[in-house]
């Protein structure tokens, strides 16, 4: 009877034990079952781009980046980037302006499908969206009013509470302020022009924004303006597309073409174009931008 008893209790071990492994496969098949439809919606981001025709890129007005001509087309090295990019994607491309202070909100309501506007690194928008390999690099400059604060030649001159930075709201210039220039007292606008007309009025001593507007407004207005620290750029940043997490498929995709156009030489000659070159200066109205 024991030894019955013994054999019946062994047997119901067995079998709790199996139907435990049983139980764990299924929960692995349906974990896997969920890779697959993550997959399945990763490649469906890219298809679903491919199958409409059409590529939505979220940018916003910057100095050489992106910039609307006489005409009100907008032209600059990132239109020329994404618009190469959707040619080779085979479909269409639709900018879709917005506000650079809300730029990563829009993306991530889905507004347009990838952010192609000039966007440094950071470990705070990082948390928000995934970036691409860098496509380009940029630096953080400074340019000065004549009259309100002359003579500066180094950053240790203007970094103090006399001094009053302006930069955009949202742009890596307020983070380059706060590590480079944390004694400064700032203001932040919502747009360059507004901010560069401050300076010109000398209601701030100096503007900080990437490279090479700066050095633009400084040659544009000469007896009002200068550049105040040598060498110009005091802060590289690095340039990536910026897309919505989870999208691995289309990240993969969009890191081979950086890959590729900086193999071929796309990226180098639109760089040198639109931000060594001076030519396409008269297609624009730089007092709006």
């Amino acid at each position: 009877m024991k030894k019955t008893n013994f054999k019946y209790v062994v047997f119901l071990l067995v079998l709790v034990m199996s139907l435990a492994l049983v139980s764990c496969g299924s929960n692995s098949d349906a974990d896997g079952g969920q890779d697959n439809d993550s997959k399945t919606e990763n490649v469906a981001q890219l298809d679903e781009i491919i199958k409409r025709g059409t590529l939505k890129v979220g940018l916003s007005t910057f100095v050489p980046w992106a910039m609307l001509d006489k005409q009100g087309n907008l032209v600059g090295f990132e239109v020329d980037v994404a618009k190469q990019l959707a040619a080779d994607m085979g479909v269409e491309v639709d900018f879709i302006q917005t506000k650079w202070s809300g730029i990563i909100p829009a993306l991530l309501t889905g507004k347009f499908d990838i952010i192609i506007g000039g966007m440094s690194v950071t470990p705070e928008r990082n948390i928000s969206v995934n970036f691409t390999d860098a496509y380009e690099y940029s630096g953080q400059s400074i340019v000065a009013n004549i009259n309100r604060a002359p003579g500066l030649s180094s950053l240790e001159q203007l970094n103090s509470p006399d001094i009053v930075l302006a930069a955009r709201t949202g742009s890596t210039s307020v983070a380059a302020i706060e590590q480079f220039l944390p004694e400064a007292t700032v203001r932040l606008f919502d747009d360059e022009p507004q901010g560069v007309q401050e300076l010109l009025n000398g209601r701030v001593d100096a503007w900080v924004s990437s490279f090479p507007f700066p050095q633009i407004q400084a040659e544009k207005y000469p007896d009002t303006l200068y550049i105040p620290i040598k060498p110009e750029i005091f802060s590289e940043e690095p340039i990536s597309f910026a897309v919505r997490k989870g999208e691995h498929d289309f990240m993969n995709f969009l890191n081979n073409w950086i890959a590729l156009k900086w193999g071929d030489g796309f990226l180098d000659t639109r760089y040198r174009y639109w931000f060594m070159g001076e030519e396409w200066m008269d297609q624009v109205d730089l007092s709006s931008e």
